[in-house]
């Protein structure tokens, strides 16, 4: 098997332990929240922005936690947090903030037993390998999170596919919101 069919193999390997049905409730969850934040450090953050992006052509209120235009959180809103290892010490501190607030806090972790699982209203379990190659991760022949960040940004580009068909926004109405000043 070459190399890129192993890395599909160990995708597929994570995505097919996921619960589908939880990528459609986080969904219906971005749509009812009045603005939606996202968070992640690192490459995890890139993944973040990436699905911040598409929300935002979507139609969503979205902003990244982080960036200077980014204004304050409150109970209305939804957090998204996402970190392989769960222990990220800015995104666990910022999902205890917005915990506190009364935000709805939805994170993106390897490990359900995390600091940042703790702070959550609801965990999204990816199980894949991260930097820290503990003893339950998946193995892979990837080198640090790669595993991690790809699986994220393809369960990212399934919520977001679940949000568009839960708004009926189709590609023409995704377009229109598309960068035009490139």
């Amino acid at each position: 098997m070459n190399k890129v069919e192993t890395i599909l193999t160990e995708i597929q390997a994570v995505t097919r332990s996921m619960e589908e049905e939880k990528l459609h409730q986080i969904a219906q969850s971005l749509q009812k929240a009045k603005r939606i934040f996202v968070i992640g450090e690192g490459r995890s953050g890139l993944m973040g922005k990436s699905f911040a992006m598409r929300l935002m052509h979507l139609g969503a209120e979205v902003f990244v936690v982080g960036e200077t235009i980014t204004p304050s959180i409150n109970g209305d809103d939804l957090l998204v947090a996402i970190s392989g290892s769960g222990t990220t010490k800015s995104v666990v501190w910022t999902a205890e903030k917005a915990q506190s607030l009364g935000c709805e806090v939805i994170a993106l972790t390897t490990n359900p037993d995390s600091d940042l699982s703790q702070q959550a209203s609801s965990v999204l379990h990816i199980p894949a390998a991260t930097k820290h190659r503990r003893e339950n991760e998946l193995k892979t022949i990837q080198p640090l999170g790669s595993l991690f960040d790809q699986c994220a940004h393809i369960v990212f580009d399934t919520i977001c596919l679940q949000y568009a068909e839960l708004n009926e926004i189709d590609h023409a109405d995704a377009f229109s919101k598309h960068s035009n000043v490139e």
